[in-house]
């Protein structure tokens, strides 16, 4: 099985991720999926998607969680049943999940892409990045503030958080491989620690919040 990558990013928290090379069969083999989520399974009409789907069920097995362990709020967010805290994240081949004994954690993976040149504007302020050496460079550092946003959205929960206006991300180097975040939203102020890992042209951002909040 292609598990890709486990990090442990504390005594109480890790990280897995998936590289989805197995045919949808196989990955269907001893999977048991609650009415729920063989509902949204059954309704995706990519097989890369119905993979990734089942990839990311091999990767809970691993914490020795099955589907029925897991489920989502009303605004989507997942949960496990026994109180750990879990973030979920697939971008192509690549599925991944965080969990945490203690932490509200959120993990974020995107393929490193041009196209987010062109939508950079609607998630920072994209004159921040223009004194970077290269187009690829530029693409490399956008991808990890999305991905960052994007974590800090998910343990946020909470709809109507804009990515330009209520989630900052300090600026950071990619030797760092680490940041700080914040977001500040109808008054509250929360923060965040973020990591980033890049690996074969894709990055993974994960967050933990802030306990001092």
């Amino acid at each position: 099985m292609p598990l890709y990558k486990t990090i442990t990013v504390n005594k109480d928290t890790s990280i897995a991720i998936w590289k989805v090379e197995e045919t949808e069969g196989f990955l269907a083999e001893g999977i048991e999926l609650s009415d729920h989520c063989q509902s949204r399974y059954d309704g995706m009409k990519s097989e890369l998607h119905r993979r990734a789907f089942l990839s990311i069920r091999h990767l809970m097995a691993i914490y020795g969680y099955v589907d029925k362990d897991l489920f989502y709020d009303e605004s989507g967010k997942p949960h496990l049943k026994d109180g750990n805290l879990i973030s979920i994240s697939h971008s192509h081949n690549f599925t991944g999940i965080i969990i945490s004994k203690s932490d509200d954690v959120g993990i974020d993976i995107e393929k490193q892409r041009e196209k987010i040149l062109r939508i950079a504007h609607k998630f920072t302020p994209f004159e921040e990045y223009r004194t970077l050496a290269n187009t690829m460079a530029i693409v490399r550092k956008l991808t990890i503030v999305w991905g960052a946003k994007e974590s800090l959205y998910k343990i946020y929960g909470q709809q109507g958080i804009s990515f330009l206006h209520h989630i900052n991300v300090a600026d950071f180097s990619f030797s760092e491989n680490r940041t700080t975040a914040e977001i500040i939203y109808e008054g509250d102020i929360s923060h965040y620690k973020v990591d980033f890992i890049e690996f074969e042209g894709f990055t993974c951002v994960y967050a933990i919040k802030d306990k001092t909040d």
